[in-house]
């Protein structure tokens, strides 16, 4: 169980999202998402499948997001 309760931490923090060899640092996880869930949502091929890709491994809470294999 955890320490501190979920919804008393804190909903910002940093990530690092690589899509289309462009990299960034994300001050805000919420941002981040909604930037990626938008972009998947109006793309479409290869550059959707990318945005895809990286807002899944958001959904899942990694630090480090890339539509890169790895």
């Amino acid at each position: 169980m955890l320490a501190i309760p979920e919804l008393a931490m804190s909903r910002t923090r940093t990530v690092t999202t690589v899509c289309n060899g462009k990299r960034e640092v994300w001050t805000d996880y919420e941002e981040a998402k909604a930037y990626f869930l938008e972009m998947m949502m109006t793309a479409e091929g290869e550059e959707r499948d990318r945005a895809e890709c990286v807002y899944i491994q958001l959904l899942h809470g990694l630090d480090e997001c890339s539509d890169e294999d790895e």
